[in-house]
């Protein structure tokens, strides 16, 4: 077998014999272009060096833990208590690399040793807003970032968790500037505020939830002509951007609202002051009004967990209500028998999912559980239930201590708690 001639790369054919009119591997000559048959690969500046491969150029990279393989390392880096992880994005920027990475705290999520803290923000005797998180594990408060001066003393201002770790805050009312599009996140890996894409409409006390990972708002209010709002949106974070939904069949400024069976359900005020119910179905894109038992006897704050629907019945947060599918009514309840008073300090704001148990949080930072998986159905209650008090157990009062303080006016709370959430790492 002939074998074909070598052509050198690195050759220049621009004194090529005028009769030879193509060259293998050439560019064709153009009449009254600079005549030069140079080919059209790029000799490399050393051919016989190879470029490193992404394995040598790993070897020389130091590794995450001296003496150990990288893949060891991450094994034991990623279960480091989340407490410590502060610390250890200050080692170095490959830690912090890592630490600030999906690929980190999916793993931690895989093997099921994620952490979930609570975040929760309060508005004080002033009009201005700052922020806690508590280790539910360690009981300890940590101290965040300052939240962004646009969002420092606005009100009627939305709150909600996408992805796990991002907490999102969106529109509300400025006292200069009146409503606002505005949407801003915080990263609870890098501890770090960031900004979004601005909503579609500005609105103001309006209502929001979380499907799918898509955060859906709808209703509220405006300064323009028209106050209240029938419009609803919808962001998606993994196309970065808003669209509009369905609107609703009337306007509504929401005062509660809660995902149950996949569908957003919705309580609020209409344009004259009437209590409206809606529905949304994300599958359908539509809305429906509602007025089942379910919304009958809804109180606020309530939330969802393993497919049941759960609300405060008192006011301290100490009674649970659980709705009945079969009998559509909140017959059943479960009572921890150890009531704390009515007094606005000791008022829950909040009932959320944490860690499989059902967390209240109370206007003055207090913190119980409610394990509702070891709850036993009995008749119309439950003859078994856990309650369990994890922060502020020195800050409740007697019954009588609190009525001698309303009597006082000294019982008044000093701040309140505006948003409740829970982020996982």
């Amino acid at each position: 077998m002939i074998q074909p001639p070598l052509v050198d790369t690195t050759a220049c054919f621009c004194r090529v014999d005028g009769g030879l009119k193509t060259v293998a591997g050439a560019k064709r000559f153009v009449p009254g272009s600079k005549l030069c048959l140079q080919p059209s690969i790029k000799p490399s500046i050393h051919p016989t060096r190879q470029k490193p491969t992404r394995r040598d150029r790993n070897r020389n990279q130091s590794p995450l833990l001296p003496g150990l393989p990288d893949d060891l390392a991450i094994a034991c880096l990623i279960r480091v208590p989340r407490v410590e992880h502060c610390k250890l994005r200050l080692v170095c920027k490959k830690w912090y690399r890592l630490l600030s990475g999906n690929f980190f705290y999916s793993l931690r999520k895989t093997l099921g040793i994620s952490e979930e803290w609570i975040y929760i923000m309060k508005r004080d005797r002033d009009g201005k807003i700052s922020w806690h998180a508590f280790d539910p594990t360690y009981q300890i408060w940590h101290p965040l970032p300052p939240v962004p001066s646009e969002y420092s003393q606005a009100i009627g201002f939305g709150s909600a968790v996408l992805s796990g770790c991002h907490l999102y805050l969106f529109g509300g009312k400025d006292p200069m500037k009146g409503s606002m599009r505005r949407v801003i996140f915080y990263n609870a890996r890098t501890n770090k505020w960031h900004r979004a894409p601005d909503m579609l409409r500005r609105r103001h006390f309006f209502g929001s939830c979380v499907i799918n990972n898509c955060l859906y708002v709808a209703g509220g209010e405006n300064e323009g002509v028209h106050r209240s709002l029938r419009s609803a949106e919808v962001f998606d974070p993994n196309k970065n951007r808003w669209s509009f939904i369905s609107d609703m069949s009337t306007a509504m400024v929401p005062f509660i609202g809660v995902v149950y069976e996949g569908k957003w359900f919705l309580k609020g005020l209409g344009s004259h002051r009437q209590v409206l119910s809606e529905v949304y179905r994300p599958e359908t894109d539509s809305w429906h009004p509602v007025y089942d038992g379910m919304v009958a006897g809804w109180r606020n704050p309530s939330t969802s967990l393993n497919g049941r629907l759960y609300a405060l019945e008192c006011k301290d947060g100490c009674k649970v209500r659980v709705y009945d599918e079969k009998t559509d009514s909140w017959s059943k309840h479960i009572d921890s028998k150890m009531h704390l008073g009515n007094s606005k300090a000791l008022e829950a704001a909040a009932l959320l999912p944490l860690n499989g148990k059902l967390c209240i949080i109370r206007n003055n930072m207090s913190i119980s559980l409610v394990d509702v998986s070891k709850c036993d159905e009995s008749g119309d209650g439950f003859s078994e239930h856990l309650w369990e008090n994890i922060a502020g157990k020195g800050q409740f009062r007697t019954l009588v201590a609190n009525f001698l303080l309303n009597l006082a006016g000294r019982n008044r709370p000093k701040s309140h708690i505006v948003h409740c959430q829970v982020l996982q790492t």
